[in-house]
């Protein structure tokens, strides 16, 4: 085996072992499980503890508000919209980011290294 995340040997077979983690959740329809990888899990415990809800409530509110693509993906695209929402200007200016240039003149070049 290479490592945690790299291929496993079953049979002479390579086998990629997934970064995934599997929780059950009660969600809209009762309790079910969700595969998420291991920073969304961390994402999602930190917005329950900033929206002071408990996981199954976050979730049912989630699937109400609907997704097209599941409800895991309807988890995985709330993270990343709840922490792009907060990622503001004033936010970015008092963590100490800076403001976001859109110029795009202003940006490093880069080298096709």
């Amino acid at each position: 085996m290479f490592g945690s995340n790299g291929p496993a040997f079953t049979g002479g077979v390579a086998v990629t072992i997934s970064r995934l983690i599997n929780r059950n959740v009660v969600a809209e329809r009762g309790r079910t499980s969700m595969r998420l990888e291991p920073e969304l899990w961390e994402a999602l415990l930190e917005i329950c503890g900033r929206e002071g809800q408990d996981m199954g409530s976050l979730v049912r509110k989630v699937e109400q508000n609907g997704h097209a693509g599941g409800r895991t993906s309807a988890v995985r695209v709330f993270v990343m919209s709840y922490f792009r929402d907060a990622a503001t200007e004033t936010g970015h200016i008092a963590a100490g980011h800076g403001t976001l240039s859109l110029n795009r003149q202003s940006e490093p070049a880069r080298s096709a290294a």
